[in-house]
């Protein structure tokens, strides 16, 4: 497996965004305000629900995040698409932790399910990703991964076969 620590505090997930975690041309994260956790609390290539690899991660809300004034005036509600993109953003972070090279971006995912809502009066999201497949040909670096998000402990979105692939071009 790789050097990499266990766990990540804000300003590595910053160096990570800039570039400067897995090296120029690898896996990056986005930066705030897109950037959709503030620690990755634990992180494997061989742990989680199938043995092959999840991430666990922690996001601060608070009633001044950027989304709650816009999505929408009067009744403010996080984007689910945010929570969905968090865990995309965790799978690939993944896959750069892993030491595999290449860019990460989305494939897609099979299936999801919104069952909450993330409101400004909610304290802590936690991102759970727990592989399924982790590929590395030499045509293919890919990680799909189910994946769910907890607010405040209470299952909010739950996916299935989502997937990340780093590529060098």
């Amino acid at each position: 497996m790789t050097e990499f620590p266990r766990s990540f505090d804000r300003d590595d997930l910053l160096k990570c965004a800039r570039g400067e975690l897995f090296g120029p041309g690898n896996a990056q994260l986005p930066e705030p305000p897109m950037l959709m956790m503030d620690r990755i609390t634990d992180i494997s290539g061989d742990g989680g629900a199938h043995g092959k690899g999840h991430v666990v991660a922690e996001f601060d809300i608070t009633p001044d995040l950027w989304f709650f004034d816009c999505h929408f005036p009067g009744n403010p509600i996080m984007p689910g698409c945010l929570g969905l993109d968090g865990l995309w953003q965790l799978t690939g972070f993944n896959l750069g932790w892993r030491g595999w090279q290449g860019r990460g971006y989305a494939l897609g995912v099979g299936e999801v399910k919104l069952t909450g809502m993330v409101r400004p009066d909610r304290k802590m999201l936690t991102y759970y990703v727990d592989f399924t497949k982790a590929i590395q040909t030499r045509r293919l670096t890919m990680g799909v991964a189910d994946g769910r998000v907890e607010a405040d402990g209470d299952v909010i979105y739950q996916v299935k076969d989502m997937k990340v692939a780093l590529s060098e071009s």
